[in-house]
């Protein structure tokens, strides 16, 4: 393991109480949502904040939920996949990129326009608040360098002897 991937903190079994609120928001966000779209936007937010950990867990969870190895591939580049991804897809991609990013300080209206386009409103605040949790579990691994394949649960994130030293752990 080099010195990036070394994990910094065991930062769900320091801060329990963490895990659980935003596992119940990713959870109540995905709830009526199309199981495949909903990975699809956790694979391309991740893909935006460089989080092995989560690509690891969603590329799997995407298979799973019968996605294809060239949509999975293509992702990162789905604006020039044309016809390989539906206009309601497109439209959510594109949210989770402006969510994520919010270069500019806020979400363009062409962008939440063209999402509303495609989703009911109650859809669409599920829609921002996945794209949400998955910014704030992408932020906390990469901060804590959570390493892929690690269990996530608050006793398990990082085992005891690959805390870092100074009582961290």
């Amino acid at each position: 393991m080099t010195a990036t991937e070394t994990p910094r903190l065991p930062f769900y079994r320091l801060a329990p109480g963490i895990h659980g609120p935003l596992l119940a928001l990713t959870r109540a966000a995905t709830k009526g949502l199309d199981r495949s779209l909903v990975e699809l936007l956790l694979i391309r937010a991740s893909q935006l904040n460089h989080c092995a950990f989560c690509l690891d867990m969603h590329v799997t969870d995407a298979r799973k939920a019968g996605e294809t190895d060239e949509r999975i591939a293509l992702l990162g580049a789905w604006e020039e996949a044309t016809g390989l991804y539906s206009p309601k897809e497109r439209a959510a991609l594109a949210l989770t990129e402006a969510v994520t990013l919010l270069t500019d300080g806020f979400v363009p209206d062409e962008v939440y326009d063209r999402a509303a386009a495609h989703f009911e409103d109650a859809d669409l605040v599920r829609l921002i608040a996945l794209i949400t949790a998955i910014n704030s579990w992408n932020r906390i691994n990469v901060a804590a360098r959570i390493p892929v394949g690690a269990s996530l649960a608050p006793a398990e994130a990082v085992p005891a002897e690959a805390a870092p030293a100074g009582g961290a752990s």
